[in-house]
């Protein structure tokens, strides 16, 4: 590796760290914060859309890299990592303008644990994403398949129970 792709990588783990630590305590300092107006559009049927957007784009990213369509597959990620900033702003914005949403129907354990395990990973999973999109911008491609055997299961299993939480909860919005 040469010493300046060395650096960049210092540069990068640094960021990678502020950011897996800022996001999560933004998201939650945020949720305390009440915004007295209503949005003029219902937000839960669009990220839930942009989240099944983002497994879909995952899904076509993975086959694309497996046929050496290299440039797609830099496309589609990056598409993918927009997909999920745009995602998680509409998801904000809607828990600080509207109430909370329970669930109240015969599945309720099956929900809550869908509902805990895809917000942990969620969490978990930010790391993960940032260090897999470093380590293919810096053409560090050994570390990055290595790493990214973890990070395409965790963020397609949180996209997709993305939207199944959402299909549960909608009949109670």
């Amino acid at each position: 590796m040469e010493e300046k792709e060395i650096l960049d990588d210092k540069k990068y783990n640094k960021l990678i760290v502020i950011l897996s630590i800022a996001i999560p305590i933004a998201v939650a300092a945020l949720f305390g914060i009440r915004l007295d107006f209503e949005l003029p559009v219902f937000l839960p049927p669009i990220y839930a859309t942009i989240n099944a957007f983002t497994a879909l784009i995952l899904i076509a990213a993975f086959i694309a890299i497996k046929n050496k369509k290299i440039v797609l597959h830099e496309n589609l990620m990056t598409t993918a990592i927009w997909c999920s900033v745009v995602f998680l702003v509409m998801y904000v914005l809607h828990h600080m303008t509207s109430d909370s949403t329970s669930y109240e129907g015969n599945y309720r354990a099956l929900y809550l644990f869908i509902l805990i395990s895809h917000i942990v990973l969620s969490v978990a999973v930010i790391p993960f994403v940032l260090i897999t999109y470093v380590r293919a911008i810096t053409k560090n491609f050994e570390k990055h398949k290595k790493i990214a055997k973890i990070t395409f299961p965790l963020w397609l299993y949180v996209a997709v129970t993305g939207v199944i939480v959402y299909i549960m909860i909608s009949p109670y919005y």
